[in-house]
């Protein structure tokens, strides 16, 4: 175990394992002013921000104070991370943390931030599968006829995301590692812009969240050729996973909660139980399994755990396909 993943998995054992008497006064307590969940990306722009706002109304609903979503896009995601990791260590800076963390950890080269060490993690939120979608126009409707397709046309193929070191991307990266075909990476500033030229043919094909494009399968204006995750989604049943058809390919993104190190442990862990909850919540669980999603329940150990395994795979394929940020 590395030491990033030692550091993050300390913190999270610390929060589990806080004693109880003389904090339950100030858990109770808290909170007693609005709360900000910070997203390290514009409004609008798919899970992160529309899994903040879900679970804000929740918390302000059930906690008697507002949680406001705070949108700090920019530099991959990295400027809202580090607004959190500066944040004062009270509970009223959280952070809806991702896969952009896990991927800038290695990306970025020299951050003012290390998102293991100054991130304390607090709960898991949602899970969502990345989707392979070409347009209409590529002849290919499965992944094997995609993947000959590409090695008959190699480099002609266009492969949009929303940026170098989204999600998106690593996803396609570690495609065109593991199968050999060579795409041409398109990247563009966000997914809408990214989505608008997969519509129009200008591109061909994408690996972006479920979210982005699940309404675009839906109503037939992209094809679904795979969903990225290890099993098949429930939003979309008869997607068959790349996994099926490339042996070791997983991919998706997750979503959860975390604090500034330092944060009082009886905060994270009353945090954690009122996520929980409403992720058990069946209105919860529908909206998310709607945009494409499942829900991530846990402890804060847990979601640690997934976060370090996460930063670790994406860090050997950012490594890999020898990745720089813009």
């Amino acid at each position: 175990m590395g030491l990033h993943r030692r550091q993050f998995m300390h913190l999270a054992i610390n929060a589990a394992a806080f004693p109880l008497v003389g904090h339950i006064a100030r858990a109770e307590a808290y909170p007693t002013r609005p709360v900000r969940i910070v997203v390290a990306f514009a409004a609008g722009a798919g899970a992160p921000d529309l899994l903040a706002r879900l679970l804000g109304q929740w918390l302000s609903d059930r906690l008697g104070q507002q949680f406001i979503v705070d949108n700090r896009p920019g530099s991959g995601g990295t400027i809202g991370t580090e607004s959190v990791a500066r944040a004062p260590a009270d509970g009223y800076a959280l952070l809806m943390a991702g896969p952009n963390d896990a991927i800038s950890a290695t990306l970025y080269e020299k951050l003012n931030f290390n998102f293991i060490r100054d991130i304390a993690p607090v709960a898991g939120v949602a899970r969502f599968s990345n989707l392979m979608v070409v347009n209409p126009s590529v002849p290919a409707k499965t992944v094997p006829e995609f993947i000959a397709y590409a090695k008959a046309n190699p480099g002609e193929v266009n492969m949009a995301s929303p940026g170098i070191g989204t999600s998106s991307h690593v996803a396609g990266e570690l495609f065109k590692i593991l199968t050999g075909v060579n795409m041409v990476h398109v990247p563009y500033r966000g997914g809408a812009p990214a989505l608008t030229d997969l519509l129009s043919g200008q591109v061909h094909v994408w690996f972006g969240t479920a979210s982005s494009s699940i309404e675009y399968v839906r109503a037939g204006r992209l094809r679904a050729l795979a969903v990225t995750t290890a099993t098949r989604s429930e939003a979309l049943p008869d997607v068959p996973t790349v996994g099926d058809f490339v042996p070791g390919y997983e991919a998706s993104a997750f979503y959860g909660i975390g604090a500034p190190k330092n944060t009082p442990v009886e905060i994270v862990v009353k945090l954690n139980k009122e996520i929980n909850t409403a992720l058990a919540d069946p209105k919860i669980k529908a909206r998310i399994a709607d945009l494409g999603g499942v829900v991530l329940p846990g402890s804060p150990v847990q979601f640690s755990k997934l976060v370090a395994d996460e930063t670790e795979k994406w860090g050997k394929v950012v490594k890999l396909a020898s990745l720089k940020p813009e």
